[in-house]
């Protein structure tokens, strides 16, 4: 069948063209709403921005498919063979993609708002500039995925696997991380503002000038990470591991630090005005002209901590070990 004649029945009226074998056909901008496509072959078939609205693909054959900006949204896309298909800055906000093959699909732009993406495989996948918001992606394979500039706020991502991936610049806002291993990730610039990464591990992950406003990063682990200058107002970072973490310049202010290890941490020039930071390890940590106006560190172990210029204006002490080993009373 030629595009002609698919057109002329579209316009007629039918809509079920389930195992049609439409390989290499030029459908570029075609209005195919709601059409039936399971199981059809589309293999490099020319559907640059096609309308596809609630069109249906399951099983369908599209292997090197155009679909670049088209219009996918709330398709079904279940089981469909996808590999190396061009879905650049497509439209699939609520389509499914469950059980999907997208390996070597480009899809730098896509609007995967809301999309159903559970137990996909998108490892090494290039999702630069991608749009997650709110898609469900438990299960799913990321790993080495390239998300720099990605929007994932809300996203699931419970269960995904996340070695390796690049995330610079990504906005996070509200993402659940919990329990995640993302040691080594690369976050610098992100936002990730309201975001849970509860008892995730974060060792060596670079999150300087990160956004991390009111973010659950409490009994994380973030050992040895880059947090130069990231924003973390208000985090909740109790019981976190920060030992040997550099925090030089963050912003830290009113953070719940209770119990967190920061021994050799560097927080020179940090604000922890009116933080918490009780029983709190800082055994030779770098406080050298931090902002302490307020801080709470009753029952604080400070011994060997540098506090030169560090402003203590306000701050509790009540049993703190101080730098030279007295306990302050």
């Amino acid at each position: 069948m030629d595009a002609n004649e698919l057109i002329e029945r579209y316009a007629k009226g039918e809509r079920n063209f389930s195992g049609i074998n439409l390989i290499g056909v030029n459908l570029e901008r075609a209005h195919l709403v709601k059409a039936n496509f399971s199981g059809a072959y589309l293999g490099a078939t020319n559907l640059s921005r096609a309308q596809l609205t609630g069109a249906n693909f399951e099983n369908a054959f599209l292997h090197r498919a155009n679909l670049s900006f088209a219009r996918l949204d709330e398709a079904l896309l279940t089981n469909a063979d996808l590999t190396k298909a061009n879905l650049k800055g497509a439209y699939l906000v609520r389509s499914i993609l469950k059980g999907s093959k997208l390996s070597g699909a480009i899809l730098t732009a896509v609007n995967f708002r809301l999309a159903n993406l559970e137990a996909i495989n998108l490892c090494g996948a290039d999702l630069r500039e991608v749009n997650l918001r709110s898609a469900n992606l438990t299960n799913a394979n990321l790993n080495w995925a390239n998300l720099t500039g990605a929007r994932l706020s809300g996203a699931l991502l419970q269960g995904a696997s996340l070695n390796g991936i690049k995330l610079s610049e990504a906005l996070l806002n509200g993402v659940d991380l919990s329990g995640m291993e993302l040691d080594g990730i690369n976050l610098s610039n992100s936002k990730l503002s309201g975001a849970n990464l509860t008892a995730t591990n974060l060792s060596a992950t670079n999150l300087s000038n990160c956004q991390l406003r009111v973010t659950l990063l409490a009994r994380s682990n973030l050992h040895a990470a880059n947090l130069t200058g990231a924003v973390l107002s208000k985090a909740d970072l109790c019981e976190a591991n920060l030992s040997k973490a550099d925090l030089t310049t963050a912003s830290l202010n009113e953070a719940d630090l209770t119990g967190a290890k920061l021994n050799m941490a560097n927080l020179s020039e940090a604000d922890l005005s009116d933080a918490s930071l009780r029983k709190a390890y800082l055994w030779g940590a770098n406080l050298n002209v931090a902002e302490l106006r307020g801080a709470d560190l009753r029952g604080a172990s400070l011994r060997g901590a540098y506090l030169h210029g560090a402003d203590w204006q306000e701050a509790i002490l009540t049993g703190a070990t101080m730098p030279d080993g007295t306990l302050h009373e």
